[in-house]
């Protein structure tokens, strides 16, 4: 009798922290490597990252192309961008221009 007590008493304390050691150990693997754990956040940054440069790329270039559409727009239009936009629309080129096709 005495002995199951003892060994009770010591069984009991360790099973105890055991399980509460599992149970530690499963939510920091979860806040680690988680659906919303910090793996999943890095690669988060890293993808919003990329949406941001691709971002950047496209209002550049929506900037040069509202630049060349507001010389279109004004009263004094540009001959150069008149000119080289009718050669494109038209597909004719002038005598001393070298056109290079690009395959």
């Amino acid at each position: 009798m005495v002995v199951r007590r003892r060994v009770r008493s010591v069984l009991l304390p360790l099973g105890l922290y055991a399980v509460s050691g599992l149970c530690v150990g499963y939510f920091v693997h979860q806040a680690e490597s988680g659906n919303r754990g910090l793996e999943a956040k890095r690669a988060l940054k890293i993808q919003a990252y990329g949406l941001n440069q691709e971002l950047a790329a496209a209002r550049a270039e929506r900037a040069v192309w509202e630049h060349r559409v507001a010389l279109l727009r004004s009263e004094q239009i540009d001959r150069d961008l008149l000119e080289e936009r009718a050669r494109v629309v038209l597909g004719r080129v002038h005598a001393n221009d070298v056109v290079i096709i690009n395959p």
